[in-house]
């Protein structure tokens, strides 16, 4: 499938779909990639997501790049924050999940910024607001899509987490009050080294407390996206893609 590279706000995205010529998407899925990768790290899940009949019509894929540069990482490697990889393996090590859970990293907040410019600028070219948007990511970026669709002023039509984690514990517990009944898909594989199953378990106690419905997929393996989790996460997209 042809990918259109393009600027939307103060970020670069890649933008994909099966639309007929001429044709605007009815919404957006909107993904974000992870730390260390490169910005084009999610787009080959498009066609995946794009093959169930009625989403190829309706939907377009947007998947951001993170705006770090990462020396020494490999090429193209990116980042939305900094991450002190050490610290975050001591932490688990000496059992501080709940302290790890409760921070806010530093360099968050500026990520957040430039993806909500960015979601802002793709609904103006889109001529539609934040119900036509779905919002995810994978690792780091599902950590700051959850972050954006709890703290934005407007809902998105539905969050996806894959292998994200618990962050901010305080602040997103207190933002889902405000988010009551946003559909939550995430999944966690069991066996994930970087980002503990636990932590994800924690992660969907919070959201469902809050009221939020969260379909949970776990899957035996580690840090990644399999292909067993593309169907389930499409078919989440068709069933709360506005009409």
């Amino acid at each position: 499938m042809p990918v259109l590279t393009t600027q939307l706000g103060p970020l670069r995205c890649r933008l994909v779909d099966r639309l007929p010529q001429g044709h605007a998407p009815a919404f957006h899925l909107v993904l974000c990639h992870g730390f260390g990768a490169p910005g084009d790290d999610l787009v080959s899940l498009a066609e995946s997501l794009l093959s169930l009949p009625g989403l190829a019509e309706k939907l377009r894929c947007v998947f951001p790049e993170a705006p770090l540069h990462l020396d020494g990482l490999g090429y193209g490697a990116r980042a939305w924050w900094q991450i002190d990889v050490g610290r975050i393996e001591r932490a688990i090590r000496e059992g501080r999940l709940a302290e790890l859970c409760a921070q806010e990293p530093d360099g968050l907040a500026r990520a957040r910024r430039k993806l909500l410019a960015c979601l802002d600028a793709l609904c103006r070219q889109a001529d539609h607001g934040w119900e036509r948007l779905l919002l995810g990511g994978f690792s780091q970026g599902a950590m700051l899509t959850t972050d954006v669709a709890l703290r934005a002023e407007s809902a998105p039509a539905g969050l996806a987490i894959l292998s994200g984690t618990l962050l901010c514990s305080e602040i997103w517990r207190g933002r889902c009050q405000q988010r009551s009944g946003l559909p939550v898909f995430q999944s966690h594989g069991r066996q994930d080294p970087l980002l503990p199953f636990t932590l994800a378990e924690r992660l969907r106690e919070l959201l469902r407390a809050g009221s939020l419905p969260v379909e949970f997929h776990e899957f035996t393996g580690g840090h990644g996206i399999p292909a067993g989790v593309l169907g389930p996460l499409a078919r989440f997209a068709a069933r709360h893609a506005p009409e």
